[in-house]
């Protein structure tokens, strides 16, 4: 593994139970007319085992003085627990009340591309998809749209799976 500079932290997941956390981006305001408020970006981390239970660590690379922000995403059966959180100095401060969430999620009987969204100029994005059965991200195919003088992405996903999606917004 390379070597990290930044924060760590672990948290235990259960048997049945698989967490992954993403860190919440503000974009710079210069780029605010063109771009989404906010980008999201997994955060790397080292799983051990530990009889019924998997630590995981997590790396925040670059922190900062003011606090990175957190979105907490546990997998179980069928369902998601989301979390917001605050990793400040070298502590993770996590909201008291999860929110579960059931999946009513992306889903189709063709092969079909989600839709497509606009990739910041450091290329963060403001959307993730990820197959709730591997916790894995769908990976978008990055291209540039002459028209608009942008790079974009678009996900295909595969006909007759459940995706959960999510993106960072404001609540006005």
């Amino acid at each position: 593994m390379d070597n990290i500079q930044g924060k760590h932290f672990s948290i235990t997941d259960p048997k049945g139970v698989n967490t992954i956390i993403y860190q919440v981006n503000k974009t710079e305001k210069e780029y605010l007319d063109e771009y989404p408020k906010y980008t999201v970006e997994r955060l790397d981390h080292i799983e051990e085992i530990r009889g019924d239970f998997n630590k995981k660590t997590f790396y925040v690379e670059n922190p900062s003085k003011n606090g990175n922000k957190l979105v907490i995403l546990s997998f179980g059966q069928d369902k998601v627990v989301i979390n917001n959180g605050i990793l400040i100095n070298d502590e993770v401060k996590i909201t008291k009340k999860p929110t579960p969430f059931k999946f009513t999620a992306l889903y189709s009987e063709d092969a079909s591309e989600y839709k497509e969204f606009k990739y910041t100029p450091n290329l963060k994005r403001p959307i993730s998809i990820i197959d709730p059965e591997t916790t894995e991200e769908i990976k978008p195919t990055l291209y540039f749209d002459e028209k608009t003088n942008e790079v974009k992405g678009k996900c295909k996903l595969k006909p007759y799976k459940s995706y959960f999606a999510f993106e960072i917004r404001d609540s006005e």
